[in-house]
């Protein structure tokens, strides 16, 4: 008997009070696996990160959910929430750019497409840039590359490792070149970084796609994923027309990746704080233990 057959005859058995049946019936109550379709009750989902307690599927996870799964309660600083995308092409489609922006801010209650800011992950100070999906596909356009670029550049000032947690479609075609641009500017950003010789970690989510594929999901010192991601760059029916052959059908998930050599592991959502916090002490700078770094300097008398 299926959970909602089950509400069917608990109405017809007997008067239930407007107050249970709604509680019972309440929209989000329950939550269907995509892969195995077992219903799950959504706070039991949400407390297991929302991965499938039966299969192990990853539901989609949006920003403030990833920056609640990752940064210790309290320490979150918001950074550039006043970056705020524009319209200087005058773009149109179906609808004009700078209504869909607006249409898009309304439904999400985000300004764009990434959030960024600075916390601790256990006690770890991290600068931390989370894409979401629901913005546009999560496109790359010049609010994205802007914010990208300035938190990693906080990162670089304060000597603490950059992550960034990467989903989206890739550039947005709305903003033309403008949007490709920030291709190159994020990953200027990232080896000035590198030269301070500090950390970045991308995580890799399901999708990632197109330009940020091509520039800074890739640029990371170690490369991790979620299990089952869609990480490409053209589509799949791209490349099979470009190369005219069929292609695996594991072709441009993690699992394929990880063992072409382009991801450095797959992290399960619910190890992926763990994971992250591990790394980061492994790569923290050793403290030299000569005894020439401690000593004392002996005062010089004036000639």
């Amino acid at each position: 008997m299926s959970l909602f057959d089950w509400f069917a005859n608990r109405r017809k058995d007997g008067p239930i009070s407007q107050e249970r049946q709604e509680r019972e019936i309440a929209d989000g109550l329950w939550t269907k696996c995509e892969a195995c379709g077992v219903m799950t009750y959504t706070k039991d989902l949400r407390a297991n990160q929302r991965v499938c307690p039966e299969c192990g599927h990853h539901h989609r996870v949006f920003s403030e959910e990833r920056i609640q799964q990752l940064i210790d309660a309290d320490t979150w600083l918001s950074l550039d929430d006043q970056v705020a995308p524009q319209d200087p092409l005058k773009f149109r489609d179906r609808k004009a750019y700078r209504d869909r922006i607006r249409e898009t801010q309304g439904k999400t209650h985000l300004t764009d497409a990434v959030q960024t800011g600075v916390g601790k992950l256990h006690g770890l100070p991290i600068a931390l840039g989370v894409m979401d999906f629901r913005f546009m596909g999560g496109s790359m356009g010049s609010v994205v590359g802007e914010r990208l670029t300035r938190l990693i550049e906080r990162g670089t000032q304060e000597g603490v490792p950059v992550i960034i947690v990467c989903a989206s479609g890739g550039a947005r075609m709305q903003e033309g070149m403008l949007s490709l641009m920030q291709m190159a500017k994020i990953s200027g950003a990232l080896d000035r970084h590198r030269e301070a010789r500090l950390l970045y970690v991308p995580v890799l989510t399901h999708p990632t796609t197109g330009g940020v594929t091509a520039s800074f999901a890739m640029l990371g010192d170690i490369i991790l994923a979620e299990p089952k991601a869609t990480i490409a760059f053209a589509g799949r029916r791209v490349v099979e027309q470009t190369l005219r052959e069929k292609l695996p059908d594991d072709f441009q998930t993690a699992e394929y990746l990880l063992s072409h050599g382009f991801v450095d592991a797959i992290v399960p959502r619910t190890q992926l704080k763990d994971t992250l916090a591990q790394l980061i002490r492994l790569h923290q700078p050793i403290p030299d233990p000569s005894p020439e770094a401690h000593a004392i300097p002996t005062p010089v008398s004036p000639l």
